[in-house]
């Protein structure tokens, strides 16, 4: 199973048969099986034809649609997992107090871990810089004991964003001093590589949210992440720990120059990827998704299995707010 990614201006996409058709100017330009295709990401001004969509769905493709220069994800959902069951038992035990701090603490413990695993991988590679980065990985394991000590969601989040401010000063060290890379910043990211930091994440995010509504759960109802407007908080939960994935992937990406500064613009507070550069992240993140997306499955099917032994005890505590 693969990925399609199309990021052309015009191009307007049709369902004949059991393939993807694609016109520029009412001219055939392009034809592509359904059979293969798992996902489908379009970016920018392409149109889609409502029986091409009624189609994917009912072969369960989703596609993912990114739209502006910032990639605002809109997603259109193949049709979902039909044991109701599951989402019942994920919303009993979205009230139990109980399950959501040890399904919290275990998502951050196993971030701060995948964080320093990523530092310590980066030693070899980056050997003026390996005495720094075992000193923050040294940092991180000190963090770690903590995690099981604290008691509320607001606990692990500082200690998550003590963790991070780490992290990132380590990842600081091996990037090319061109990138200007100095911490995390978003919305909009004003680097290249927050550029791409976000990309991937949006990326994963979307993933995560077809594999929940595809595995049965609804990828609004999060544990760690609480209930909020319109954000898919069980997606956030899912791909925390993957993140420093993310984040290897993205530093691979300019360490083998497949991307280079050159395929950046800088604006006022902004940094953007360019069109040339977009051709060569795609594939290489397709490459990257197959493991992500393994790892996400393996989530939320602990997740189910959490729930289903949960909901069958008689003393789940519940939240009275």
């Amino acid at each position: 199973m693969t990925s399609l990614f199309v990021d052309r201006r015009g191009v307007e996409i049709r369902l004949d048969g059991e393939a993807l058709t694609f016109y520029e100017k009412d001219e055939r330009v392009a034809t592509v099986p359904i059979a293969p295709l798992e996902r489908i990401y379009v970016f920018g001004d392409t149109l889609v034809r409502a029986g091409l969509l009624a189609k994917l769905g009912e072969r369960g493709v989703g596609v993912v649609f990114l739209s502006g220069r910032r990639f605002v994800p809109s997603l259109f959902l193949p049709k979902p997992h039909n044991d109701a069951v599951r989402r019942v038992r994920q919303y009993e035990l979205s009230s139990s107090n109980v399950f959501k701090m040890r399904f919290s603490r275990e998502i951050v413990a196993r971030k701060i871990q995948a964080q320093r695993d990523c530092l310590l991988s980066l030693k070899t590679e980056h050997s003026e810089c390996e005495n720094e980065l075992i000193e923050f990985a040294d940092r991180l394991l000190e963090l770690l004991p903590q995690v099981e000590g604290l008691s509320c969601s607001a606990e692990l989040r500082g200690l998550e964003g003590a963790a991070a401010k780490v992290y990132f000063s380590g990842i600081a060290r091996v990037l090319p001093k061109e990138l200007c890379f100095s911490g995390r910043n978003r919305r909009p990211p004003r680097d290249p590589f927050n550029v791409i930091l976000s990309l991937g994440y949006t990326l994963l995010h979307s993933e995560a949210v077809l594999i929940s509504y595809g595995m049965g759960l609804d990828p609004y109802i999060g544990f760690y992440h609480s209930l909020d407007f319109g954000r898919e908080s069980l997606a956030c939960d899912l791909i925390e720990d993957l993140r420093p994935l993310v984040d290897r992937f993205a530093i691979r990406l300019f360490e083998e120059k497949v991307l280079t500064i050159d395929d950046f613009s800088r604006q006022t507070d902004s940094c953007l990827l360019g069109k040339s550069g977009r051709t060569r992240f795609y594939p290489a993140w397709d490459e990257c998704r197959a493991s992500l997306r393994s790892a996400l499955e393996d989530r939320a099917s602990e997740l189910l299995r959490a729930t289903t032994e949960l909901s069958n005890m008689p003393d789940v505590e519940r939240c009275t707010a």
